[in-house]
């Protein structure tokens, strides 16, 4: 088959691998259908999860088709059509049973990080009882692209863990595909303000059609001040990093008001300055976490009765053979005006 293989910084390959095969009995093999890339697969481009070995097949969303099951697996049969969780969880161990999936004794965030993933013709799925869902007949697949990763993740680690609530004044920093999730997500709970703040004026622009009351591009550095005349110099109730950079993390410190909420979606992969000296006596509430992926069935719900329309987020197709054009338009996404893209095997 072939597959996009990491080889290191800044280095990788549309090749050929060997298909994979079933390796324990709650395996499932799946035919990707269509699949997707991840502001997080940029990170690992960039050498920041020293984790992802070279030689990797990397990515952790898609939609497919059943291929071929391992004897233990009873809730999914070849030809069925089925959603990929990001995360693999084996639904028995300590963390799984606390509903921390990603935590998995034996799983967690495994798909194109530990063990080789989505981005290729085909997949092992781990534990695919508890990894996989099922898409009924007729449903959109692309937008269900959405659900393996970045709406679960929007919405836990960032307007969850944030505990957003109604009339709160909410900024969200990055207006990436996870930034533009926690956007959509986050109106759930109706804040009376969402400021979205981004230094691509297009995403920006996006992101009042997606239900941001207030955008501020910090292009020059002058966020915090713009933040602070709207909030009359309260700062906000909750504020969402979802870029991954220290800059962001440290301007979320500077907009958050006395018992707000700092919610980190962002993957780091450099240390970040705590400002305690300003932090210390201000009933404030950091919170980080990786997706669980728990809330999946609720959001699928949403997709499928229209209530959350994520395939709003897509703006390129590509077919899986052009994937490392694909990586181009997405890593550039300013110039592309790019939020997702969407790679389809035919």
């Amino acid at each position: 088959m072939k597959a996009l293989v990491y080889h290191g910084p800044g280095k990788k390959s549309w090749e050929e691998k060997p298909k994979p095969g079933i390796n324990k009995p709650t395996d499932a093999i799946v035919k990707i259908l269509k699949t997707t890339i991840c502001g997080t697969d940029l990170h690992i481009m960039k050498g920041d999860l020293p984790d992802v070995t070279e030689g990797r097949i990397i990515g952790h969303e898609g939609v497919g088709i059943v291929e071929e099951t391992g004897t233990a697996v009873s809730n999914f049969k070849k030809g069925e059509h089925v959603i990929i969780s990001c995360i693999t969880s084996c639904g028995k161990c300590e963390f799984c049973k606390k509903g921390m999936y990603s935590h998995c004794e034996d799983g967690g965030w495994i798909l194109g990080n530990l063990i080789d993933g989505c981005q290729a013709e085909y997949v092992r799925i781990p534990y695919a009882d508890n990894s996989l869902y099922h898409i009924p007949a007729g449903a959109d697949e692309e937008a269900l692209v959405m659900l393996s990763d970045i709406l679960p993740t929007g919405f836990e680690c960032g307007v969850l863990n944030g505990q957003v609530k109604p009339g709160d004044t909410l900024a969200i920093i990055g207006a990436g595909p996870i930034g533009m999730a926690a956007l959509l997500t986050s109106q759930f709970y109706t804040p009376a303000e969402i400021i979205v703040i981004d230094t691509d004026e297009n995403r920006l622009a996006v992101a009042k059609t997606f239900g941001a009351t207030h955008t501020i591009n910090n292009t020059d550095g002058k966020a915090e001040e713009a933040v602070m005349k709207i909030t009359n110099g309260k700062g906000v109730d909750v504020a969402i990093e979802a870029v991954g950079v220290s800059a962001t993390f440290e301007l979320c410190e500077a907009i958050i008001g006395a018992g707000g909420h700092i919610a980190n979606i962002g993957v780091h992969g450099k240390s970040v300055t705590l400002h305690m000296e300003t932090l210390w006596s201000r009933n404030i509430t950091i919170t980080t976490r990786l997706v669980d992926t728990i809330t999946t069935p609720m959001l699928f719900k949403t997709v499928q009765s229209k209530k959350l329309e994520p395939k709003k987020l897509i703006t390129h197709h590509f077919k899986l053979d052009q994937i490392v054009e694909a990586y181009e338009t997405f890593g550039n996404a300013a110039k592309e005006k790019a939020l997702k893209v969407i790679l389809t095997n035919e």
